[in-house]
């Protein structure tokens, strides 16, 4: 018996996201399963090598896909349900029945279980819900799984062609009152059930537990008996919930199975496309079927061709390149091409200090980077409202789903020099209702985009709103709509020649979100200078808003320069300039003429400066 099958990856761009590789091997493990071609049942307890079944079924993907177009039996659907594993997930897509097996795999199958199904007969009146949903931590034996979870999915096709569990129909092994349940099958021994791998248990008294049975929780299953491979073909050629429809020689045909595939898809993943000089990527090709022959084109990349499935490719460049591969099955050509695929950072970086204002950016290119990894929008230039200048970039919030991650990327700096890290930014956003919960996360990296730490979280309901409730699109209408973040929890590790920066927006029913005025000093102002000991120097209230003092004490009398400067180190304004005398000293900030944001101030003596952060937040 044949049946088509098709698997339906539901993710969010996560690891739930397998490769179609580890799809095919779960295949290979379910014929291996189902033929008594695993290598593993000549080992199982001789009480029960007598009765190990070859069940007779295979199950090919299917290469015709329900529209009559070509498929390699893998489907993928962005969505957030990827979490929740429900039946409104499978509602997302679902094959018709009678014609394919449908196996769902999802970030988690709900309730903390690895996989689930319905029997037939449940299943009769009930199509929508006819298939299984699968953990992608238990598919195949590579990639996200592992051979000690690659059994489960061998476990739920049990299920879907009406095994129940050696124990009964309960999922709940170990009570004592199984041993009164049954199976439906006579071959398999009563038990209480098994959530460990104990092969002397006989915990109905005599005979032993076939504890190395699929249909166990055991972890060490190698085996169906004879009776259950009966009883799976009996389900197979009845007509409860179509099931004998699957293997029927029409259907086969419809569905390519019994059929020479034609080479009809060029594709090809691959793994970082944003690297540093001197990087490596590796690009494979996922075309199907047939393919024989292929040829790479990799501008910028050493080498600039390949016939290889998987090459790697080495860029040392500074740029943005495409990527093309013609693929071939003797008769048939196909061509793909991926324009500017691959961006290669400079480094050591750009220099710091630097302010971005997204003035005259491009974005997607080998400066700022936005990633929509789920196609409804992501960050763009916009000049419908700027902190400062004319443009920022936004979010539309409004076309996102609730969950979906959008990313903005910086390209690399130069921070290698740096004795102290502070970053600032300007951002706008509103919620449409108070239950709104979208985030702001804002990364680091110190490796060229290779691994990042969060840094700072802005929440709607908490810093993140700075307008209110807004049910309309929301346009910042002037500075005091806007908020400021300040970052300086970045520990000298990050230090480095090609540090990046990375803002990751997930929606939650919330408005738009601009972001602007990114400033970045790698340098703290004044500690390049002679040390002064800065005795007695502070700034109360710190952070101010209508009214501050900045406070220090002098050893002795001599000249002095007291200046506020911006987060980057320029001048905003000096507040004295001349003599003065021993003894502490106090000197008003001019509030009124300071706009909210991040300052520094600094005082210069003849014996060196020494320098404060100062924060103005509020309205004078």
């Amino acid at each position: 018996y044949i049946i088509p099958v098709v698997f339906h990856i539901i993710h969010n761009n996560g690891a739930e996201n397998i490769s179609d590789a580890q799809v095919y091997d779960a295949v290979r493990v379910l014929n291996q399963d189902y033929n008594k071609l695993n290598t593993d049942w000549t080992t199982v307890r001789p009480d029960f090598l007598d009765r190990v079944a070859d069940v007779g079924i295979e199950f090919r993907l299917a290469t015709i896909d329900p529209q009559g177009n070509c498929t390699n039996g893998v489907t993928r659907t962005v969505s957030t349900q990827t979490y929740d594993g429900d039946f409104e997930m499978t509602q997302l897509i679902q094959w018709p029945r009678n014609r394919y097996m449908n196996i769902w795999v999802a970030a988690s199958a709900g309730d903390g279980v690895a996989g689930y199904t319905y029997y037939p007969m449940w299943l009769d009146n009930w199509p929508e819900a006819d298939g299984i949903v699968v953990d992608h931590t238990y598919v195949g034996a590579i990639g996200t799984s592992s051979t000690y979870h690659s059994r489960v999915l061998t476990h739920e096709v049990g299920h879907w062609l009406n095994l129940a569990h050696c124990w009964g129909s309960t999922n709940e092994p170990g009570e004592q009152s199984n041993c009164s349940s049954d199976d439906g099958v006579a071959d398999t021994p009563n038990t209480v059930g098994w959530t460990a791998c104990n092969l002397n248990g006989a915990t109905c008294g005599s005979p032993l537990d076939n504890v190395e049975n699929y249909m166990e929780y055991s972890y060490c299953c190698k085996m169906f008996t004879e009776g259950q491979g009966d009883r799976m073909i009996a389900a197979l050629t009845s007509g409860v919930a179509q099931r004998s429809s699957l293997w029927q020689p029409n259907n086969l045909l419809q569905t390519g199975v019994t059929t020479a595939p034609v080479l009809c898809n060029a594709g090809f993943t691959h793994g970082r496309s944003d690297v540093c000089v001197g990087s490596t990527v590796q690009f494979t090709d996922i075309s199907y079927h047939g393919v024989t022959e292929r040829l790479w084109n990799f501008p910028g990349g050493t080498p600039s061709t390949s016939t290889e499935a998987a090459p790697i490719v080495q860029y040392d460049t500074p740029g943005t390149y495409p990527v093309t591969m013609q693929v071939s099955d003797g008769v048939n050509e196909l061509t793909v091409v991926q324009e500017s695929l691959v961006h290669v950072f400079q480094s050591p970086g750009i220099d710091v200090p630097v302010t971005e204002g997204f003035e005259s950016t491009t974005l997607n290119d080998v400066a700022w980077n936005a990633v929509d990894n789920d196609g409804d929008g992501t960050f763009a230039p916009t000049s419908l409202a700027a902190y400062t200048g004319n443009q920022s970039v936004r979010l539309t919030n409004t076309t996102s789903s609730d969950g979906r991650k959008d990313y903005l990327y910086s390209p690399t700096y130069d921070l290698s020099d740096a004795t102290d890290i502070l970053i600032t930014f300007r951002y706008a956003f509103a919620q449409r209702n108070a239950s709104n919960d979208d985030r702001l996360r804002f990364y680091v990296s110190n490796n060229c985009g290779l691994t990042w730490s969060m840094r700072k979280q802005l929440r709607a309901g908490t810093d993140l709103n700075t307008v209110g409730i807004v049910g309309g699109d929301l346009i910042p209408n002037g500075p005091d709509q806007w908020g400021l973040a300040v970052v300086d929890n970045i520990s000298s590790s990050y230090h480095a020649e090609n540090f990046r920066l990375r803002f990751e927006f997930e929606s939650d029913g919330g408005n738009n979100v601009y972001i602007d005025d990114i400033n970045i000093n790698g340098v703290s102002v004044g500690m390049q200078e002679p040390v002064w000991d800065g005795s007695g120097f502070m700034i109360v209230p710190n952070p101010a808003s209508s009214v501050a003092h900045v406070l220090f004490t002098l050893p002795d009398a001599g000249m002095v320069a007291v200046d506020l400067l911006d987060a980057l180190g320029r001048e905003v304004l000096p507040l004295h300039q001349g003599t003065l005398g021993a003894g502490q000293h106090r000197l008003a900030i001019p509030m009124e003429t300071l706009s909210n944001g991040m300052y520094l101030l600094r005082v210069v003596r003849k014996e060196g400066a020494s320098t404060r952060r100062f924060v103005v937040n509020g309205s004078r």
